[in-house]
Parts: structure tokens; C-alpha cells; sequence
């Protein structure tokens, strides 16, 4: 099996990158504040005290966003977290970018902050794993890129406002960002990520008790799940290059098996209880899809390839079968098993 060469400098720069994101998150609310106490508070606009909300929402969902990825980045490790917050993110700028009323507002600012708060929680040990011997110049230089971030994005958004682009397009556009953060990562990561993320989402979107955030999550499941479908086409043309037409046929037929079975299943289930838990039943896609990826990640001999750099896997496939060049995976492991065998039969003797 070949090892790719770890890339510290490409770790390094996803994640100033993220740390660019992060202050997205919190510096571009400030901005549109003024606009937004025109366009969303009718003749007497905003109040102070709702503007001074929309700030404290964002900071609550920071809070929350340190607490939740704390324990847990320690156990399932800071990649899976980074894309997440980043995910995050993106949702909720693009919550932002539609919003049509101040509830929707305090729903996407919300979601902003949280995804700031697993940044925040998981970039400075990253980056301190990653350069063990000067870890406070590494982590210096990685929060200089807030200041950065924050410079770029009032600039950017003054700049727009002069433009005359509304404060929803800009929102619009800021996604752009942790887009190309989030692909950054790997597809394998961002589809896992995309998984869950649409999980809740569904969750959110049927039980929720406030009308603002069910509808909030229906528009954002639909961005969560929109990288499934493609991303999956790029890891299996990777990953079997000799696949042609064939391959992308086969996929579409089961992608469209899909087609077939929910509709048909969310309506059995909507007779037989509610609509609320007919169309829960739709979790079930992303819940088993997320549980097929971690069995791909967690088995490296049959994984499929992840692109991007060793921050992903540090491993490539490349036998003939899987879509490689050469045998040289092939061969690698028949030697392991013969190793394996040849020291069992010597115990035996």
C-alpha cells in the first residue's frame, strides 16, 4: 500500500482558511445591522433591544457550539468537527440569504454561531498537534487570520453595500467561503457530515413547534443533502476510473430506487400515525448512508479513495481491481497474509 506524503502546509492553510470562516460567522451581522432595522422592522424598525438579540443569539450558539464539540472532538477526533462547523456555517448563511422575517433571522445567526463554536473549539488543538515544537507562534499565526477574517469581511461588505447589493445576496455570497473549506476536508468527511447534519434537519423540520424553524430546516436539510449525490459520482469515478457508463447507470438506478421506496413509505406511515412521523421516516436515507460511510472509513482495505491531501487519509488505492495502475496493493497484502500464515504454522511446529 502507498503512503502519501503528509502535507503540513495544506493542514495549515484549511485551517486558516476555517479560522476565516469563523470570523464570517461573527463579524457580518454587524454590518447588515443597520439595514436590517430598516427592511425587517416595518415604519418603526428594530428596536435596539431585538438588534442587541440578534448578536446575543449568535453568541449563544458559540457557547453551545464549544460545549457540544468539546468531549466529544476528543473522542471521534477534530477532522470530522472541523467540517461540520464549517457545514454550519454555510447553512447558515444561506439561512440568511432567505430570510423573510427577524425570526428566520435569530434561527440562521443561531446556527452561525454554533458552527463558529466547534471551530473555535477544534482548530487550536489541531494546529497544536501539528506543530508540537512551537506551539504558541502556530497558534498566534492562526488567530491572526480572525483578525484577518474580520478585516476582509467588513471590507467586503461595505464595499457591497456601496455596490447596492442587498444584504441577502451578500449573504449569499459570503457561502462561498466555507464551500471551499468544507470540500477542503475530503468527500468521504463531508458526506458523513452531510448525513447527520440531515438527520437533525429532518428532526427539526417535523417536530419543531415554531413554524420559523421548521421552515428553516426544510430549506437547510435540502442544502445538506445537495453534495450526496455528486460528491458520490466523484469518489466512485475515483475511486473505479474503468467504471464508465455502466457504473454511473447502476448508481442512478439505486438513486432512484430511492424515488420509488419513500414517497411510497412516508405515506404508509403518515396513514397509519401522522405526517409528522411520515415524513420523519425519511431519516432513515441519511441515518444508513452515515453508518455505511463510517464502515468505509474504518476499514482502510476496502475504503474508498479520499482526494485531497493526507489530512484526509494518507493512503491510495491502487490495484487494478479498485481502480489503480498497478498491483502493487494486491501484492502488498498477499505477502501480509503469507507473513500472517507462515508465523501461524511455525507456532503450530
Amino acid at each position: 500500500m502507498k503512503n502519501r506524503a503528509l502535507n503540513p502546509g495544506y493542514a495549515f492553510a484549511l485551517c486558516y482558511a476555517a479560522m476565516v470562516c469563523l470570523a464570517i460567522a461573527v463579524n457580518l451581522m454587524p454590518i447588515l445591522l443597520t439595514t436590517l432595522r430598516v427592511d425587517l422592522g416595518g415604519r418603526a424598525g428594530l428596536t435596539g433591544e431585538q438588534l442587541g438579540r440578534i448578536s446575543a443569539i449568535t453568541f449563544a450558539g458559540l457557547v453551545g457550539g464549544i460545549l457540544f464539540a468539546g468531549p466529544l472532538a476528543d473522542r471521534w477526533g477534530g477532522k470530522l468537527f472541523s467540517v461540520l462547523g464549517t457545514l454550519l456555517i454555510g447553512i447558515g448563511l444561506a439561512l440568511l440569504g432567505i430570510s423573510p422575517s427577524y425570526s428566520m433571522v435569530l434561527v440562521a445567526v443561531f446556527v452561525m454561531g454554533l458552527g463558529a463554536g466547534i471551530l473555535d473549539m477544534v482548530l487550536s488543538p489541531i494546529i497544536a498537534a501539528l506543530q508540537p515544537d512551537s506551539r504558541a507562534t502556530a497558534l498566534n499565526w492562526l488567530h491572526s487570520f480572525y483578525g484577518i477574517g474580520t478585516v476582509i469581511t467588513v471590507f467586503l461588505g461595505t464595499l457591497a453595500f456601496r455596490l447596492g447589493i442587498g444584504w441577502r445576496t451578500i449573504s449569499l455570497i459570503f457561502i462561498i467561503v466555507p464551500l471551499l473549506v468544507t470540500l477542503g476536508f475530503g468527500p468521504i468527511t463531508l458526506m458523513l457530515n452531510c448525513c447527520w447534519t440531515s438527520v437533525v434537519l429532518f428532526l427539526l423540520a417535523c417536530f419543531a413547534p415554531w413554524h420559523p424553524v421548521a421552515l428553516a430546516a426544510s430549506v437547510a436539510v435540502g442544502l445538506a443533502g445537495s453534495c450526496l449525490w455528486p460528491t458520490t459520482l466523484g469518489v466512485a469515478s475515483d475511486r473505479f476510473p474503468r467504471g464508465g457508463a455502466s457504473m454511473f447507470g447502476l448508481l442512478a438506478t439505486f438513486g432512484n430506487l430511492g424515488g420509488i421506496l419513500m414517497p411510497w413509505l412516508v405515506g404508509v406511515t403518515a396513514d397509519r400515525s401522522s405526517l409528522r412521523l411520515g415524513l420523519a421516516t425519511s431519516t432513515a436515507c441519511p441515518f444508513l448512508m452515515a453508518f455505511v460511510l463510517l464502515w468505509i472509513q474504518r476499514h482502510p482495505d476496502v475504503e474508498f479513495a479520499q482526494l485531497g491531501s493526507a489530512l484526509v487519509t494518507g493512503t491510495t488505492a491502487d490495484t487494478p481491481e479498485f481502480g489503480g495502475s498497478d498491483g502493487t496493493r494486491t501484492r502488498t497484502l498477499q505477502r501480509e497474509r503469507q507473513a500472517v500464515n507462515a508465523a501461524e504454522l511455525h507456532s503450530r511446529v
